[in-house]
């Protein structure tokens, strides 16, 4: 790809977040007045799922640690 093939791209990249950034009203991001507060980020429970990825992680390191000790003897 040739440099001015990249920048043309770079330029019409730039041109489209543009357009987004532009597109985008003032005040709508926020939640309106009486709006219930967002719950805190560190109370949020583990879920099973970290724990079955975590159990087959494991699972997976003891298979691969014993498979490689036994093509090493």
């Amino acid at each position: 790809m040739t440099i001015q093939n990249k920048r043309i791209i770079a330029s019409i990249l730039f041109v489209l977040i543009s357009f987004v950034c532009v597109s985008q009203t003032p005040g709508t991001e926020l939640p309106p007045p009486g709006a219930p507060p967002a719950p805190p980020i560190g109370d949020a429970p583990i879920d099973g799922g970290v724990l079955v990825g975590a159990a087959f992680a494991l699972f997976y390191g003891v298979r691969k640690l014993l498979l490689q000790k036994a093509n090493n003897n």
